[in-house]
């Protein structure tokens, strides 16, 4: 994390020196691929490049763990989820059902079991991506290259402020919770009932919130004194101009998606399942 408390990394890798209107591109191409396709074949592919373009973002592994634990969760609980609530969903995706793992009213299938896989490698290639969009742009450029865009510059501006009051709001929560934990109240495993722990969590949140709402009218007055909004236009001092790798990636973006599509609608047009 920045001296400036921002989520923005300051560095020299080719990520760094891209413009925020190619990085956003980027990223959007990412997503749209990631939401078009249900194929392991294609994120197999597209998690190698993301590893590759994660490695070359420069970006400490000591801040991609963090999301890497995110990531992981989220799989864990919407794979048990999909196995509890809906075992033969991949029955449904296939036609065939190999029942293996009796769960007491139904059996899970090893077509579920593939699907599961599946959907959770598609979740998991989002990560390097946005690892490399967060912690790669400065959020005045981000907000700046929204600008460009065609996004009107107050809806960018608020989304600037959001991404720098991030860190704000997460050493605010250590804070608070370093003085709730000096006055003895408990917040781990051991320390207390399931049910204190809960409460005692309230103590955290309430003054949080109460922070941060204090923090936005505060904000909020600044830009009033500034007479922010009263010009349709606004400059940024940010922006970065495009230069040739930026051109380069566009490009390559571009293509790639009119790729894909073509794909999509001629060679891959459903769930892959090869068993």
């Amino acid at each position: 994390m920045s001296r400036a408390q921002t989520l923005y990394i300051d560095g020299d890798s080719i990520f760094h020196r891209l413009s925020g209107v190619s990085k956003i591109l980027l990223f959007l191409v990412w997503t749209m691929i990631t939401v078009m396709f249900l194929d392991i074949r294609v994120f197999l592919v597209m998690g190698i490049i993301g590893a590759v373009m994660l490695y070359f973002s420069k970006i400490p592994s000591k801040t991609i763990k963090p999301l890497l634990w995110i990531m992981i969760g989220f799989n864990i609980i919407n794979v048990i989820f999909i196995l509890l609530i809906t075992p033969q969903y991949g029955t449904e995706l296939v036609g065939s059902n190999t029942e293996l793992i009796n769960i007491g009213y139904s059996y899970i299938n090893k077509e579920t079991l593939f699907y599961v896989l599946t959907i959770s490698l598609k979740y998991a290639v989002l990560m390097p991506v946005t690892a490399i969009f967060i912690f790669t742009t400065h959020p005045s450029e981000f907000a700046s290259s929204l600008n460009k865009i065609g996004v009107p510059y107050k809806i960018a501006y608020a989304i600037n402020i959001a991404f720098r009051y991030i860190p704000d709001v997460q050493h605010e929560y250590r804070d608070i919770l370093d003085a709730q934990q000096a006055r003895g109240l408990a917040f781990k495993k051991g320390e207390g009932s399931m049910a204190e722990i809960l409460k005692n969590y309230t103590t955290i949140f309430v003054p949080l919130v109460s922070s941060s709402i204090k923090r936005i009218e505060t904000v909020s007055n600044a830009m009033e004194l500034r007479s922010f909004g009263k010009n349709r236009k606004r400059t940024w001092y940010s922006y970065k101009n495009l230069k040739k790798a930026d051109y380069l990636t566009i490009v390559i973006c571009l293509v790639a998606l009119g790729f894909i599509i073509y794909l999509k609608k001629n060679v891959i047009t459903g769930f892959y399942y090869p068993l």
